[in-house]
């Protein structure tokens, strides 16, 4: 009998930036990564599920009555040999589980979420990395917070780097008249060190994110940034292409999504010295503390070219089908 591995895809069509990127394009990859598996998806967006999966649908008033209480009982109906989450576990999940954490700001950094969403991840995580059979992350670098702050074993946590979507390429149409900022607008990604550094560059700023933080999104476009909040794909992909330059200061990242689908889209990048964005961009952006990013930008229009061919060439070594790969075979290990 095929096993069933069932994935929590709640973030479907919620507009949650890099955890509902995963989750979209892990359900897409996974059917062929996994033929010897049974895939479904819970998810109060069913119609959103692509080929190849199942999709059982869900609805949602409530994150915590959902967790514990309509999860687990659709979990007890459906008795998949295996379960997959993002960060939590429901309370009484009835069988056995995997779960992906992106990062683990929230520990290192009291600012990256407000108190109450800290509070509530600091008690909820530590606790489904512990329980769950294996531990999925994006970069080396979570995994060694993982290992340091809660004390995981290495051989339990499998590192599953993001992959980029075909929709970011280059076209040869960059104009470069404007600066890029792609990410939750939150003091953690300080998009006013991103816009201090177009103004010294003599650039607009244009933002791409939700508005997690409304005060700083206030502030940012009474300054002159361009914020477009939440766009699609298709306009997203439009916006690297046309940009000068991704500018992503930040700090503990788990990944750098912005920063693969940029170089992929044959932008320059230009970002602080994160320890996951050192990882996934490695000598293909310019890095420079949050203060002098304005001196990174006009040293990464001067060397254009070189890092446009080194970002192109260091994005061809991520993609979906290989983050699928992964993520089955770390399945396989558990079941």
């Amino acid at each position: 009998m095929t096993p069933l591995v069932v994935i929590d895809a709640d973030v479907l069509g919620r507009e949650r930036t890099g955890d509902e990127t995963y989750v979209e394009n892990l359900l897409r990859a996974l059917p062929a990564a996994a033929p010897d598996l049974r895939l479904a998806a819970v998810t109060r967006r069913p119609e959103l599920v692509p080929e190849g999966v199942e999709p059982v649908e869900l609805s949602a008033s409530s994150q915590e009555l959902r967790m514990a209480w309509s999860l687990p009982r659709v979990l007890r109906r459906l008795r998949p040999a295996l379960a997959h989450f993002q960060y939590a576990l429901p309370l009484r999940c009835p069988c056995p589980a995997v779960v992906t954490v992106h990062d683990l700001s929230f520990e290192r950094d009291a600012s990256a979420m407000g108190a109450r969403d800290r509070f509530v991840f600091r008690r909820v995580v530590p606790r489904a990395a512990r329980r769950a059979a294996r531990v999925l992350t994006v970069s080396e670098r979570t995994k060694r917070d993982l290992a340091e702050l809660y004390g995981i074993p290495e051989a339990r946590i499998a590192v599953t780097p993001n992959g980029v979507d075909p929709a970011f390429r280059p076209d040869g149409s960059t104009d470069g008249a404007y600066l890029l900022f792609v990410g939750a607008i939150q003091r953690r990604k300080d998009p006013l060190a991103a816009l201090r550094a177009a103004e010294e560059a003599g650039l607009p700023l244009v933002a791409v994110g939700p508005w997690k933080d409304a005060e700083l999104a206030a502030e940012l476009a009474r300054r002159g940034a361009d914020l477009r909040g939440w766009v699609e794909q298709e306009e997203l992909a439009g916006l690297y292409r046309g940009a000068a330059a991704l500018l992503l200061p930040t700090r503990y990242e788990g990944f750098g999504l912005p920063v693969l689908e940029a170089m992929a889209s044959g932008t320059p990048v230009v970002a602080t010295p994160d320890e996951a964005v050192r990882e996934l961009a490695g000598d293909a952006a310019v890095f420079a503390e949050a203060g002098e990013l304005g001196e990174a930008v006009a040293r990464a229009l001067t060397e254009r070219e070189r890092l446009v061919a080194a970002g192109l060439e260091r994005a061809r070594a991520f993609s979906w089908a290989e983050t699928a790969r992964r993520t089955a075979q770390a399945y396989r290990e558990a079941l």
